[in-house]
């Protein structure tokens, strides 16, 4: 009879560690941005490996009371664990506490680093977007600029303006940004009575640098003209002189860790103690070719 009950608890443990891991993946990626696609590769590959259900989750349209709804909806499923970026903490705050109370554990991803530790998630995986803007507001400063503009198509993103901020910063002048939406010819409309009037353009993601890319174009103009995150158009760009440059924040990572490490705390208890940032990392004329080929996959 003894060995029959350790027989049968051996295959009960065996059988909670063997079950398929679930895990919600909740961003704030729009889905006209291509910069989540790579995300999103990042989480299939990790999904793979570890033989674990990843379901990904967005607002289309980045509305934020829709991410709580969504939220909302991922905790009523006692998933293993969640995976989310935090645009706003007012939005989400609320609920992240109540999935980390129901001992669901959470992991922070791409935006709210400082949001996630005040909430008590104890991971962010992600790049150090306020550095990132300085390190290109300093590189401007040494170039001569004076002015600029920064074209905010997510304009709640707090992370955004850190951006904006660190740009600013870096070139030692006011932060100046512009609400630009996220609809391509609205940014081309609301950002060209700008262009006479500063000295450089900053973008935040593939959606409004595409847009200015084609602005800058049609108008024949050059500008000391930079921006974050990367695509093809966005590498063309680099490669034409028309970008200087652009920060990689290398999303693939920040896909691909957070399921890695949730399916060995799961089961394990194995987790980093700390942070883990994924950028900023500088992409110019220079290295393009380097990431050329591996971007829209890996970077």
């Amino acid at each position: 009879m003894f060995k029959k009950i350790v027989l049968c608890m051996l295959l009960c443990v065996g059988a909670v560690y063997a079950k398929q891991l679930h895990f919600v993946f909740i961003s704030n990626g729009l889905d006209v941005d291509p910069f989540w696609n790579v995300i999103k590769n990042g989480i299939n590959d990790a999904a793979k490996e570890v033989d674990a259900r990843v379901d990904y989750r967005n607002s289309p349209t980045g509305d934020r009371t829709e991410m709580a709804r969504i939220l909302q909806a991922a905790i009523s499923q006692r998933p293993d664990g969640i995976i989310i970026s935090i645009p706003d903490k007012d939005a989400l705050g609320k609920d992240i506490k109540r999935a980390l109370d129901l001992k669901i554990p959470v992991i922070n991803v791409n935006a709210g680093v400082e949001a996630g530790k005040e909430l008590g998630i104890k991971n962010y995986i992600g790049s150090n977007e306020y550095q990132g803007g300085m390190l290109l507001g300093e590189q401007a400063k040494k170039a001569g600029v004076q002015s600029f503009v920064c074209v905010n198509q997510e304009i709640t993103n707090t992370v955004l303006e850190q951006r904006c901020q660190g740009f600013a910063d870096g070139l030692g002048v006011k932060n100046n940004m512009l609400d630009s939406s996220s609809d391509p010819s609205e940014i081309q409309k609301r950002l060209a009575p700008y262009l006479d009037k500063v000295d450089a353009v900053v973008t935040l993601g593939p959606v409004s640098a595409g847009a200015t890319i084609g602005l800058l174009k049609s108008k024949r103009m050059k500008k000391h003209f930079v921006t974050f995150d990367l695509s093809p158009e966005i590498i063309a760009g680099i490669k034409e002189g028309v970008l200087l440059s652009a920060i990689d924040q290398q999303p693939y990572l920040q896909g691909y860790l957070p399921v890695i490490l949730l399916s060995k705390y799961v089961p394990y208890g194995l987790l980093p103690d700390g942070d883990i940032y994924t950028g900023p990392a500088l992409v110019t004329k220079e290295n393009v070719d380097l990431v050329d080929k591996l971007t829209g996959k890996f970077r």
